[in-house]
């Protein structure tokens, strides 16, 4: 069931909608990370209205489980001449799950124009790029195409780079389809664990760096590198281009590590 499907059977509430998160998109006891961020997005762009300005930052933190039918609430904090604040929720029969502030802003005029994000060296396009084995990785991976972004390191680095490609983006705005996209990885010191170790992020901040993200046949360079693991939390920054190589968003998350 893609998230097109899972919204068109939403159901509205005053300050937001109800839907079910379905088995196909569960990473463990919750929901996958990318898909309740992308629920509590849709619902601060609805709670914002017409006119609202594109969407340029996100603080995600990652509360709780998240499963079964959830309610999406969002409202406004401020709404000022070129930006504005909403905050949304995702809770569950379990409490609060999900709880995001979400920026968005017009364009301003400024005399600082700074491009340096460039894409991983050795980046493979993605109509060359290897695809990852089938089944390999949490349920919710079906609903993805994933290839190798960079060459294979003869050493264990923390640092995941992939191609990610949403199966069923029909309707999705696109920023909505991007967020969707932008958690697909596993945490970048994944390489460096044993097999099997349990895993959970807990805050995630992204960064739009373009106010209309496009890209060639729905492919996104998603990359997340691990700086900083000890006592069972790590801190990774993230990273995603477009299939020519232009950033589009770069951001940072926190990971327990239980293991």
């Amino acid at each position: 069931m893609s998230l097109p499907a899972i919204l068109a059977a939403a159901k509205a509430s005053a300050d937001g909608f109800t839907a079910a998160i379905p088995p196909e998109w569960m990473q463990g006891r919750t929901s996958y990370g990318g898909l309740s961020t992308a629920l509590a997005l849709v619902a601060a762009m609805r709670a914002g209205g017409e006119g609202l300005p594109p969407l340029r930052s996100a603080t995600v933190n990652f509360v709780g489980p998240l499963a079964g039918e959830v309610a999406v609430r969002a409202r406004v904090l401020r709404q000022g001449r070129n930006a504005t604040w909403v905050s949304a929720e995702v809770e569950s029969a379990a409490g609060v799950g999900l709880a995001a502030t979400f920026v968005f802003m017009g364009p301003v005029e400024s005399t600082l124009h700074l491009h340096d994000a460039p894409p991983p060296a050795g980046m493979i396009a993605p109509e060359e790029a290897r695809p990852l084995p089938e089944g390999m990785g949490p349920g919710f991976i079906a609903n993805f195409d994933r290839r190798f972004a960079v060459p294979q390191s003869a050493e264990r680095v923390p640092e995941i780079c992939w191609w990610i490609r949403l199966r069923d983006a029909a309707g999705l705005d696109p920023m909505v389809a991007l967020v969707l996209c932008a958690d697909a990885l596993p945490p970048g010191v994944l390489p460096l664990l044993g097999r099997g170790t349990a895993v959970s992020s807990m805050t995630w901040i992204i960064n739009l760096l373009s106010p209309a993200p496009a890209t060639r046949d729905g492919w996104w360079l998603v990359r997340a590198a691990g700086s900083y693991a000890e006592n069972g939390c790590s801190s990774q920054d993230m990273a995603i281009w477009n299939a020519d190589g232009l950033a589009v968003a770069a951001g940072m998350q926190s990971v327990a590590l239980f293991g």
